[in-house]
């Protein structure tokens, strides 16, 4: 039911920072455990069916080229792809929660008026938005192992290391998205316009189901700047135990930038638009 009026001040004693954090990831968890039915498909079993599809399905045909050991480093194509699509499921789940629900708190529902009304902050309320997302995130991503080591997708332990990579990358998307979706009014162009033409073809172009490398050379530059493309180098590093020092450190690096970036703008987009 959506909330409508004012919501007067609370004069009540302010929460601590990360207390106020929790309080706002306690709620989001306490509507998820009842109502997670809802949401399982896309972010549960979506991804296995890719796996599926493309490790098991697709993967056959892969494998009976003579290139594609060479290209995956003479690892399995299933063991490859795998930590990929954790990557891409944690930045799809990550975007869609950080559009639609984000404007529902704004707009629809108004949930997040209704927490600054009390001792919360909307700094607090955007914080543990993202807070949920990741812990979201990891949930289902535990769950996405649990099912590609039983299909025989997983190589080492470094799997586990991966999952750690993939939520980063959904929480920096996730960041930049819940701070574009605080500035939105209406959702239908805007969203359309931010799945169509960056997630999707972020998802098909950052080397998931193939190298980077293999695309045109003018084209490579778009892939080094997507965040799910240092995402899954990290995850696929980890999953296949070859690190690279310096590489991991430089994806890491960026995909910290664009977190504390997107966590900033969405502190001060929450804060403008809960003013108003």
């Amino acid at each position: 039911m959506a909330v409508t009026g004012e919501f007067p001040r609370s004069t009540g004693r302010a929460p601590g920072a990360w207390r106020g954090v929790l309080l706002v990831v306690e709620h989001f968890w306490t509507w998820y455990r009842r109502n997670w039915r809802a949401t399982v498909v896309s972010s549960v079993l979506q991804p296995l069916l890719f796996l599926l599809a493309f490790g098991v399905g697709f993967g056959t045909l892969v494998e009976r080229n003579g290139s594609a050991a060479a290209a995956t480093g003479g690892a399995e194509y299933l063991v490859w792809l795998a930590p990929a699509l954790l990557a891409v499921s944690a930045v799809q789940s990550g975007a869609f929660e950080s559009t639609y629900p984000v404007l529902s708190g704004f707009k629809w529902q108004r949930i997040y008026h209704a927490m600054t009304a009390g001792p919360i902050s909307p700094a607090q309320v955007a914080i543990g938005h993202l807070g949920w997302v990741a812990c979201k995130t990891a949930g289902c991503g535990a769950v996405y192992i649990a099912v590609i080591a039983a299909v025989g997708g997983v190589a080492s332990p470094g799997i586990v290391v991966s999952l750690l990579a993939a939520v980063l990358t959904g929480a920096a998307v996730a960041a930049l998205v819940t701070a574009f979706a605080a500035t939105v009014d209406n959702e239908g162009p805007a969203f359309n316009a931010l799945f169509r033409f960056v997630v999707i073809p972020m998802t098909l172009f950052s080397g998931t189901f193939f190298p980077v490398d293999r695309l045109p050379e003018w084209v490579q530059p778009a892939a080094w700047i997507s965040p799910l493309w240092h995402g899954t180098e990290l995850a696929r590093a980890a999953a296949l135990d070859r690190w690279v020092p310096l590489a991991a450190l430089g994806h890491l690096a960026y995909l910290l930038v664009l977190l504390a970036a997107g966590v900033a703008l969405s502190t001060r987009f929450f804060a403008r638009r809960l003013a108003q």
